[in-house]
């Protein structure tokens, strides 16, 4: 990479870090259900970002290559070892405190509506948590997973229709 060129990708680079990081975090977080496995992830997501620019390639997205990134790591750490259980998430902190009867009911159907999402098949779970906790738009979930934004649209109405079916059965 040219020298003229290092202080722009580092720029972008913190830029991104400054935006982007408690995202990362959060989505780590909520794929693996382990506190300790999304710092190190969202830390190696910011890393391996930096490194793929550092050698100058550009990214059009940062935003959609930062969450590819981290999703890919996630698929990896799946493939060595099983996700913790909800039980295991609240424990490790992921619990908002609540201090009169409505909190209290707000945070139990939070409970119950993380435990009905983590019941969907992978692929209907993930799009919804792009979609609904990170908060991306279609077109960054379509980029970010390769498929089109009508197959992504498709999907998450029916991890939608099959997650009210499930909170109507409880």
């Amino acid at each position: 990479m040219s020298k003229e060129n290092q202080p722009n990708k580092e720029s972008e680079f913190l830029k991104a870090y400054e935006d982007y990081n408690d995202a990362i975090f959060r989505y780590c977080l909520f794929q693996t259900s382990n506190r300790e496995k999304a710092i190190d992830m969202t830390q190696d997501t910011f890393s391996k970002t930096w490194e793929y620019m550092a050698l100058g390639h550009d990214i059009d997205n940062i935003r959609a290559f930062l969450y590819k990134t981290a999703k890919n790591m996630i698929i990896d750490a799946r493939r060595k070892k099983k996700a913790m259980s909800l039980d295991d998430l609240m424990n490790d902190g992921f619990d908002a405190p609540f201090d009169d009867q409505d909190a209290h009911l707000a945070r139990l159907d939070g409970e119950k509506a993380a435990a009905l999402v983590g019941d969907l098949d992978e692929n209907y779970r993930e799009v919804l948590t792009l979609r609904y906790v990170e908060d991306l738009s279609i077109t960054e979930i379509s980029n970010m997973l390769e498929e089109s934004e009508n197959t992504i649209s498709v999907r998450i109405h029916r991890g939608l229709e099959k997650l009210k079916k499930k909170w109507n059965k409880q």
